[in-house]
């Protein structure tokens, strides 16, 4: 351990360890030296460095009682037992707080004692900046010459800090102070042209953005670390783009809340390891969502809460968040029984399967859908079982209308039958002027709920979004397979476009607008700007490293070149919250579901050129 270390601890120093102990006590002997100095300055200055005028003896009792009391309080307010940290602005105080003390009690000492030891009153007060001075310069020599003679591992890396704010200062203090640190870094970078000169523990600000590539070569830096708070895609794509061919790592840091619930940031020699590689979600963009936690708690907390499609991707990240605000009861339900271990393992770390959290049933059965509501009586339900893959859907219509259109009812008839005072039908930004079987089957579920909350008063809503990073079967992990698979990556079009939001940001607001919507509404998540499918394609493969084809498959049957959040029929409104908006869904009676014309229309939009429409499914159709 280095002698600066000896200061960070926040206890005193183990028996054994010397180094922090004999450091404290060098500390005390400084500054018991500084008090001897300041005095003698002091009554030098006071009688005009007239030397015959100093009595010897009452010099020597007032740095006695000085050096006493300088201890004593120094002891007794821990400046000498290691709890403050070396040089840093909490043992600053204390420092000066002792000072004072030592100050004020050699005042009332020579106050007392003038006329028998012959030194003026005023020496006290007079010393009492120079002990300050002297006391904080040997820190802070001793802290420079720490910083100034950093000791790293023959394989840490060159590092660029991008970012010369608090965590760009924080970052390289941890580096220069860690000796096992992996990274050594050489320089900051930042934007702002007026810390062109600042140095943070030895290193200085070599540049802006814009001269990143420039002092890569000149530093022959391998990590760049964006230390910036709320960094946004674009940026985060800007500074990727200007570095791309260099051979450097690009890292960032992860959310604060990751940072302090992840176990994986340390790695096992005890190194910095809290950022990570740029990935996809950085690239596309992860944003902060504000969640007004007592709106949530209103509805969910002390209440029974189930849950259908708990297996799947929506479904269990619902359940996980829905359990951090203490329902009475959290109901699981999903077809999928490896699904349901795996959510259960997540919450409550075992798969036992063998507790009322878990229910195996299918929402296309109805007799079993009353069965377990009318035995568990739900208070509030999310519904998040669907089929949810377009091109499949449009082969096998009649599934879609199965499990999206009549298993939707059944839940929500289920409901209604158990008084449900809240239910939350998780949509698609599909069902906004659908052209697919999946969007149709989707719009058709959000009529189905507007009607359901016209035939009970109570709060029933559906919430739109789009694609889901990360979620089973989508884009991103499909091209990340392709990627490893030596491609070619698939593209439908080089300029379609789509909107993504991550598994955790879309459930949050998913049960926001749980507690924000009123019946009949269909709530609109902010997806941010769409973005190209091709770029996505480009710029993984690009942080692969390796060169993969791209293969442009045409857009399949009723497949939008553009997704849209609102329908072309539709107004969006405001709903009070910056990242829900809300639009209506006309009622649809169950009994004027029209199976023929449904299926009617999906081969409509479909065309004539596409054989995955089914004619021996012409018996069946939905209305919407």
């Amino acid at each position: 351990m280095s002698s600066t270390a000896a200061g960070n601890s926040g206890a005193a120093p183990a028996e054994g360890d010397a180094k922090p102990r004999l450091w404290l006590w060098s500390q005390a002997i400084l500054d018991s030296l500084s008090w001897a100095a300041a005095l003698l300055l002091a009554v030098l200055l006071r009688y005009e460095l007239d030397v015959r005028l100093i009595n010897p003896g009452g010099m020597v009792l007032l740095i006695i009682v000085a050096v006493a009391t300088q201890l004593i309080a120094g002891w007794s307010l821990s400046l000498y037992r290691g709890r403050y940290t070396f040089g840093s602005i909490h043992e600053a105080r204390v420092l000066v707080a002792t000072t004072l003390i030592v100050a004020a009690v050699t005042a009332v000492f020579l106050f007392l004692t003038v006329q028998e030891i012959h030194i003026a009153r005023s020496v006290s007060a007079i010393a009492f900046p120079f002990a300050a001075l002297i006391m904080a310069a040997v820190r802070y020599a001793k802290r420079l010459y720490v910083e100034g003679k950093p000791t790293f591992g023959e394989e840490a890396q060159k590092t660029l800090i991008y970012g010369a704010g608090f965590l760009g200062n924080s970052l390289v203090t941890r580096m220069v102070q860690d000796p096992e640190s992996p990274y050594v870094p050489v320089g900051l970078i930042d934007d702002d042209t007026a810390k062109k000169h600042l140095r943070l523990s030895s290193v200085g600000v070599l540049g802006r953005g814009d001269e990143l590539p420039e002092i890569i070569k000149r530093t022959k830096s391998t990590v760049v670390v964006l230390a910036m708070a709320h960094l946004d895609a674009g940026r985060i794509r800007e500074i990727s783009d200007s570095v791309s061919g260099l051979g450097v790592k690009v890292l960032v840091l992860p959310p604060l809340q990751e940072m302090l619930t992840s176990n994986t940031n340390r790695d096992n020699t005890g190194g910095l390891t809290d950022f990570r590689e740029i990935d996809v979600e950085d690239l596309i963009g992860r944003r902060p969502v504000d969640i007004q936690v007592d709106q949530i708690a209103g509805y969910v907390t002390g209440k029974r809460v189930l849950v259908t499609g708990a297996g799947g991707s929506i479904g269990s990240e619902l359940c996980r968040q829905l359990h951090g605000f203490n329902p009475a009861e959290l109901i699981m339900l999903d077809r999928d029984e490896s699904g349901l271990q795996h959510t259960q393992l997540s919450i409550f770390g075992h798969g036992l399967l063998n507790d009322n959290s878990t229910v195996l049933a299918d929402i296309r059965d109805s007799d079993a859908l009353d069965e377990i509501f009318a035995k568990r009586r739900p208070e509030v339900v999310f519904h998040a079982a669907a089929l949810k893959h377009a091109p499949l859907l449009q082969m096998f219509p009649k599934e879609g209308w199965q499990t999206n259109v009549i298993g939707s009812l059944n839940v929500l008839t289920a409901a209604r039958n158990v008084d449900v005072e809240t239910f939350v039908n998780v949509s698609t930004d599909k069902a906004a002027s659908p052209t697919t079987a999946l969007g149709h089957s989707k719009r058709a579920a959000e009529k189905l709920t507007s009607w359901m909350y016209g035939a009970t008063g109570k709060r029933y809503v559906s919430v739109r979004f789009g694609n889901v990073i990360g979620s089973r079967g989508s884009m991103l992990p499909l091209f990340t397979d392709q990627i490893n698979k030596g491609g070619p990556v698939t593209v439908t079009h080089p300029d379609v476009t789509r909107f993504f939001m991550t598994i955790p940001e879309a459930c949050q607001l998913v049960i926001q607008a749980g507690a924000i919507g009123h019946g009949g509404d269909v709530l609109i998540l902010d997806m941010g700007e769409p973005v190209r499918i091709m770029d996505v394609a480009r710029r993984m493969i690009a942080m692969s490293g390796k060169k993969i084809d791209i293969k442009i498959t045409g857009l399949r049957p009723s497949e939008k070149l553009h997704e849209q959040l609102t329908g072309d029929d539709e107004v969006n409104n405001p709903d009070g919250h910056p990242k829900i908006s809300h639009t209506h869904a006309r009622p649809l009676d169950p009994a004027d579901l029209d199976l023929e014309l449904w299926l009617k229309r999906c081969r409509d939009e479909a065309g004539d050129a596409a054989p995955s429409i089914d004619e021996s499914d012409g018996d069946i159709a939905a209305g919407a």
